[in-house]
C-alpha cells in the first residue's frame, strides 16, 4: 500500500532553512497524475497548504510562502523535499506530506488520499 514518511530535524534556529523529506513507498512519485504536497498546522491554528510537486516535476506554492519555499524531488529515491528559508518562530508547526489525485491548493483533508504521520518542527534559538 501507499505510505508516506516525513523526516527531518525537529528543531531549527531562526533565520535558518527548514528541510524536510517525504519518503514514499508503494507508488512512484512520477506516476500520472498525482500531486505531492506539503501541509502544516501551527499550534492552535488551522492547517495551511504550503505547496506541491506534481508527477511531472512541476511545482506550485502558496502565495504567502512562495518567496521562501522550494519543493524538489529525487526520483531515484522516490522522495520529495521541502525547504523553507529564513524561518521564524511563526513557522513552528506539525508538517505533513500528502498525496492528492488532482492539482489542489487546499489543505482540506478530504482532498488527499494519503498522509504521512506528521513531524513536529520547532523554530527556536
Amino acid at each position: 500500500q501507499v505510505q508516506l514518511q516525513e523526516s527531518g530535524p525537529g528543531l531549527v534556529k531562526p533565520s535558518q532553512t527548514l528541510s524536510l523529506t517525504c519518503a514514499v513507498s508503494g507508488v512512484s512519485i512520477t506516476t500520472n497524475e498525482y500531486f505531492w504536497s506539503w501541509i502544516r498546522q501551527p499550534p492552535g491554528k488551522g492547517v495551511e497548504w504550503i505547496g506541491y510537486i506534481a508527477y511531472s516535476g512541476s511545482t506550485n506554492y502558496s502565495p504567502s510562502l512562495r518567496s521562501r519555499t522550494s519543493i524538489s524531488r529525487d526520483t531515484s529515491k522516490n522522495q520529495f523535499t521541502l525547504q523553507l528559508r529564513s524561518v521564524t518562530p511563526e513557522d513552528t508547526a506539525v508538517y505533513y506530506c500528502a498525496r492528492a489525485p488532482r492539482a489542489t491548493t487546499s489543505a482540506d483533508r478530504y482532498e488527499y488520499e494519503y498522509w504521512g504521520q506528521g513531524t513536529q518542527v520547532t523554530v527556536s534559538s
